[in-house]
């Protein structure tokens, strides 16, 4: 595993990726190869992270590279500092996480958004949920957050998710005022 150019190799395997999903290659199991799974590996992500990134980027246009490449950037960083480098055998199954209408100090999707976010950062969600899908990007579209600020606070305060609300409160009470 190099760190020195893993972005370069990251933004080439979205962009071959993007290319091999526009060509047919349209499974989890034929989006990547052997050696490209390892680079995943090596740096805290599935296949089922940049397959669902690509997916989502070709049939509705975001999330974008940057935003891949921020989150991405994030979750490594979890792994190498947080975990040294060893995922997680913990799995966040979907019937653990909060019904999508459940609301928190009157913010829909906040209770849901917390567990997903933290998930993300360990390494943890079972491949059916996706951190950054359209409902989580409405849900930072609408409360303007970028959705890997979002994983930061949420690694800030992974063992305080009071603290991850009042901070989204702070943040939309401040947007009102501008």
């Amino acid at each position: 595993m190099t760190h020195y150019d893993y972005q370069e190799k990251l933004e080439e395997l979205w962009k071959t990726g993007v290319e091999r999903y526009n060509s047919g290659r349209r499974t989890v199991e034929n989006i990547v190869d052997e050696g490209e799974e390892i680079f995943l590996t090596g740096i805290g992500l599935n296949v089922i992270d940049l397959f669902d990134y690509v997916e989502d980027y070709v049939l509705e246009g975001e999330p974008t590279w940057n935003t891949f490449a921020a989150i991405c950037e994030v979750r490594r960083n979890y792994f190498l500092q947080c975990q040294e480098g060893t995922p997680s055998i913990h799995v966040v199954k979907m019937d653990e996480l909060p019904p999508k209408e459940e609301e928190t100090k009157g913010i829909r999707w906040l209770p849901r958004i917390i567990p997903k976010a933290i998930g993300k950062l360990r390494g943890e969600l079972e491949p059916s949920i996706m951190y950054c899908c359209g409902g989580d990007r409405n849900f930072f579209r609408s409360n303007d957050i970028h959705p890997a600020e979002f994983l930061r606070v949420a690694w800030s305060y992974e063992s305080k998710p009071e603290k991850i609300i009042d901070w989204v409160v702070n943040r939309i009470s401040n947007n009102l005022q501008q």
